[in-house]
């Protein structure tokens, strides 16, 4: 049981409830961003950005520093990513079944299930995704949202410098994170809020899934939030390019809606204006993640509680020559990782590499349900512990253009319609700036990893064809 603190700061307590559940099943938050690059956070080292909250967080819990999307069938790795992360299932399984998904929550092979099944009060508000009913996925549900918010033409192929911009990002008029009249971000911690007081009339564990649009486009935040960033102050990202060498034959081209955001080329400016705006909605999204924290703390339920912090994925905003998630680049499928609960641990890094999926597994190990055999994912628990990572190496795919396999030393990126392979040291530079894939000292490493993506595309069922000529083989 969670009690709650309302917005009016009346406390609801059921301390005698609370009791019966806090040494079996404790009671679990999820909270969910959207396209959050793993490196958009002060406290894992990004001076530029204003993140109190997420900070407080990473300092008072665990911080996996690397988490991954495996990838996805679709352009839309959003859905992808949720399917991935609600049924348990690695990518092409998880593809799979995704058209059954709502078949397979009725046979309760789904998260919101799951956690039911063991007892949980189960909650959730904002962006879903998924083809499985929301609604009845969960006991109580708000507000569940589409991919993206309602985007308009003026958003795109933007800013021109030196001509006037079209866009607004802090103008209500335009609807998008304001339709309805409430921004989005907002209206999530309203609805954790009341989450917070109905959970406190019940005698159960509860679990929620508080999943926000943000920092999804069109990137919309109040003005007081614009104001802390002037573009003119923004740093232009170190791999920045004005294009992607390869941007059409990897599906990153001119006929992705994500990519015409910015004009192409893009320019320093255009990319200054656009993370500006990234920025501004990922600190107004931290202070609705604090008021959830501080009614976390008021409740008197935080030594009962979990909190798990993930995004569905990263976001490249200007690197590589590229503005979308559609790509294999750190920026855009490694993200933040944070777990705070009993007995966690304050202020460790994990260097282990995980799948941000995992953070399902590790809720049914927490609520002491046993993992189902469709659920490919795995529980982070036993690594908090000092154990090993069971990913030795982080498989990564989109569609059939791009490919890739991650170590802790380096990374492999195959693009067969572009007929070519990246290699980059992610020790030395973790930026992904130089390809050393023509090195001629470097073909044991690349023969060596292509043959390792090769046995993991037949471990995970992956039917696309890598021909060795790609390596010269």
């Amino acid at each position: 049981m969670i009690a709650a603190c309302l917005a009016l700061g009346t406390l609801f307590l059921n301390l005698s409830a609370a009791q019966s559940f806090a040494d079996e099943r404790p009671n679990i938050i999820f909270i969910f961003a959207d396209d959050l690059c793993f490196d958009s956070i002060a406290e894992l080292g990004n001076e530029e950005v204003e993140t109190p909250n997420l900070d407080r967080l990473a300092r008072e819990g665990t911080s996996f520093n690397h988490a991954y999307n495996m990838g996805s069938w679709s352009g839309a790795v959003c859905l992808a990513s949720r399917t991935m992360l609600n049924s348990g299932r690695f990518v092409w399984q998880a593809q799979e079944i995704y058209n059954q998904s709502e078949q397979e929550r009725q046979e309760g092979r789904w998260w919101g299930e799951m956690m039911k099944s063991a007892g949980y009060r189960t909650y959730m508000t904002g962006k879903w995704h998924c083809r499985a009913n929301a609604e009845k996925s969960f006991d109580v549900v708000r507000d569940t949202r589409p991919g993206m918010p309602k985007d308009f033409p003026e958003g795109y192929n933007r800013p021109i410098e030196g001509q006037p911009d079209p866009w607004s990002p802090s103008d209500p008029k335009w609807g998008g994170f304001w339709e309805g009249g409430t921004h989005w971000s907002e209206v999530i911690a309203n609805h954790s809020d009341d989450f917070f007081a109905d959970a406190a009339k019940h005698d159960q564990p509860a679990f929620m899934y508080l999943a926000f649009n943000a920092t999804h486009d069109p990137r919309q935040a109040p003005q007081e939030y614009l104001d802390k960033y002037p573009a003119e102050n923004i740093l232009v990202p170190a791999n920045y390019q004005p294009l992607h060498p390869y941007a059409e034959e990897i599906g990153c081209g001119r006929k992705l809606r994500d990519e015409r955001l910015a004009p192409f080329p893009r320019t320093e400016y255009a990319v200054r204006v656009h993370r500006r705006e990234y920025y501004a909605l990922l600190t107004h999204m931290d202070a609705m993640i604090g008021r959830i924290l501080d009614s976390v703390e008021a409740s008197g339920e935080a030594d009962n509680t979990w909190i798990f912090f993930t995004a569905d994925h990263g976001l490249a905003v200007g690197q590589h020559g590229l503005l979308g998630k559609q790509n294999p680049y750190d920026h855009s499928v490694r993200v933040p990782f944070l777990v705070k609960g009993p007995g966690v641990k304050a202020g460790v890094r994990i260097e282990e590499p995980i799948y941000l999926q995992d953070v399902m597994p590790t809720t049914l190990e927490l609520a002491k349900i046993e993992k189902p055999d469709h659920v490919d994912f795995h529980s982070v628990l036993p690594l908090m512990d000092g154990g090993v990572t069971p990913y030795p190496a982080i498989y990564g795919a989109y569609l059939n253009l791009q490919r890739s396999i991650r170590t802790p030393e380096h990374k492999l990126i195959v693009f067969p319609k572009a007929q070519t392979v990246e290699l980059f040291d992610m020790q030395n530079d973790p930026g992904e700036q130089t390809d050393l894939a023509t090195n001629p000292a470097m073909q044991p490493i690349v023969k060596h990893l292509f043959e390792q993506l090769q046995s993991l595309q037949k471990e995970l069922g992956d039917n696309l064809e890598l021909s060795g000529e790609l390596i010269g083989s």
